[in-house]
């Protein structure tokens, strides 16, 4: 008979909470509170082992979460199972809610290992991890760089200097805005504050080029070339949103069909039915942020286009493809434009 003692931990960036569990007789053998090093769980399990059964099987467990997968591949290095759990799969009693600490944590972990009351994390290789760390760099300093423009903006703003030449609106960041600004009747210490924040926005600038540069040229590695290229025949994504979608996924083989894709991504409808009455809401959003954002962004770039007509751009993204693929691209774009 095979024996199984399911190890729960709660885990921090300083400490973690160890709780081990077997599922045949409900009982917690053992709870400890920790640092946060492999080496101690695998302590906790050695001693919990001279107490158990010779021929038992520990299979430890985390949510999801800031450790990332550091945590996984230390134990698995000393030979210990380990499963991440996806945090929004994972059911929770009414009574965890009410009463709620990393010790009952690390219980609630424990018990959903043993009930398979949850959906494992799909782990990645080194690699895939390399270039994923890349990517949400280069995200990141989007995001850095969108928010120096908005506090650039509004310093801008406060001083009534308004982009509005010709009177009619105007593009903002573009060669000629930034020329417009250079421009500007700036006085006293107003000069170095704009050489200020356009300097910074020129390096955040350099280094998104650099990333975009760094992702294009892996892009095209016999790792991610076949995939890339054949998301890019859609219409609204280029390389590093096919990029994006690619690692992220990691492998597309996992998903049996596009619902089970859908769910993933939380671009499945919520539901709140009940007797003969079905009532479908908004977006679950549970599942992965990062490709269910680029998917809406490139959905609303899609609909930007003319119907029908497919631009130089994507035309020379689908040069070298096969028929097949490219058919099917038209075809996903056609529908889509029609649906809207």
């Amino acid at each position: 008979m095979r024996i199984i003692v399911y190890v729960g931990m709660d885990v921090h960036k300083d400490t973690f909470n160890l709780c081990a569990y077997d599922p045949n007789n409900g009982e917690i053998l053992a709870e400890t509170h920790c640092a946060s090093k492999a080496e101690f769980v695998e302590n906790f399990i050695d001693n919990l082992s001279e107490k158990c059964d010779p021929k038992t099987e520990f299979i430890t467990g985390y949510e999801a979460g800031c450790l990332g997968y550091s945590l996984y591949y230390d134990l698995h290095l000393r030979n210990i199972q380990c499963i991440i759990l996806a945090p929004s799969t994972m059911y929770s009693s009414a009574k965890h809610k009410m009463v709620k600490n990393d010790r009952m944590d690390a219980r609630m972990i424990a018990t959903n290992l043993a009930n398979n009351t949850y959906q494992s994390v799909y782990v990645p290789d080194q690699d895939d991890i390399e270039v994923k760390e890349l990517i949400r760099q280069r995200r990141s300093f989007k995001k850095f760089s969108k928010q120096a423009k908005q506090q650039f903006g509004s310093f801008l703003l406060r001083h009534n200097w308004v982009y509005n030449q010709n009177g009619g609106k105007k593009s903002k960041w573009t060669k000629e805005h930034i020329a417009w600004i250079k421009a500007l009747p700036a006085t006293g210490l107003y000069q170095p504050i704009i050489a200020n924040w356009l300097a910074q926005l020129n390096n955040y600038n350099n280094i998104i080029n650099d990333l975009d540069a760094q992702i294009e040229a892996i892009s095209h590695t016999e790792r991610y070339e076949e995939s890339t290229h054949r998301i890019e025949c859609l219409k609204g994504i280029k390389t590093t949103s096919a990029m994006d979608i690619v690692i992220e996924t990691a492998n597309f083989e996992r998903f049996p069909n596009a619902k089970a894709y859908m769910s993933y991504v939380g671009l499945t409808s919520s539901e709140h039915s009940s007797g003969g009455h079905t009532s479908h809401g908004a977006l679950t959003k549970q599942g992965n942020s990062v490709i269910r954002a680029t998917l809406i962004e490139s959905a609303h770039s899609l609909l930007k286009g003319r119907f029908g007509i497919k631009s130089k751009q994507l035309i020379s993204r689908q040069k070298g493809e096969s028929s097949e693929v490219i058919l099917y691209a038209d075809h996903a774009i056609k529908r889509l434009q029609t649906k809207y």
